[in-house]
Parts: C-alpha cells; sequence; structure tokens
C-alpha cells in the first residue's frame, strides 16, 4: 500500500491511495494548497478515521454504485477510485478502505515510497 500525491489542474493537491498490486483505492475529495498540507490531511483522516461516516450512493451518471466518507463537517474527504457495477462490491471495498485507515502508519515514509 502507499500514498501518493498528485497535482491537480489548477494547482491543488489531492491524495490517491494505491494497493500493493498497483490498482487505486480511494482519492481525495478535497484539493489542498500544498502538498505538505494534502499529507497531514491524510495522516489526520487515518487518525480520526473512527468520526467519520459515509457510505454507498449512486453514481454521479446514476450507471454504479460509489462509496463516500465524509468528515464532521460533512464535507466528502475520499471516495472510491472507481464505480462499482454491484451495490454489493462497493459495499465490501468501503468497509475494507475503513477498516485499513488504522493500520497504515502513515506517519512512517514506507506509505509515501520513502523508506
Amino acid at each position: 500500500m502507499r500514498c501518493q500525491i498528485d497535482i491537480d489542474g489548477e494547482g491543488g493537491y489531492g491524495w490517491r491511495l494505491i494497493a500493493s498490486n498497483g490498482r487505486p483505492v480511494a482519492v481525495a475529495q478535497v484539493s489542498y494548497a500544498s502538498h505538505a498540507r494534502c499529507r497531514s490531511a491524510f495522516v489526520a483522516l487515518c487518525a480520526t478515521h473512527d468520526r467519520h461516516t459515509g457510505g454507498i450512493q449512486h453514481s454521479a451518471g446514476g450507471g454504479g454504485w460509489v462509496w463516500v466518507l465524509r468528515d464532521l463537517r460533512g464535507t466528502v474527504v475520499a471516495a472510491s477510485s472507481r464505480t462499482y457495477e454491484r451495490h454489493a462490491t462497493c459495499r465490501t471495498a468501503f468497509e475494507r478502505f475503513r477498516s485499513m485507515l488504522p493500520e497504515l502508519e502513515p506517519e512512517k515514509g514506507a506509505l509515501w515510497g520513502e523508506a
């Protein structure tokens, strides 16, 4: 598992969590002003994972299912990296993401490819 920080078209930063098989697992839904702020936001997400809510919903195009994770203010901070055809598959992916957050150890360099 690794976390990659990308720059969007407007110069903002967003994180992307990538599984060991190279497939994206989750993406940030908030754009951050700097690389450091983006990384800090992901570290905070992992630390406060148990206070976030979320669930499964229809995709924007209505052709499938996506999961979202909301912070205490209700802002969507993370989402599935893809649309799922089946509700059950999407729910499983969401539960897997939620269960891996406390195990990631984002304060260590290995998650960021630094070790």
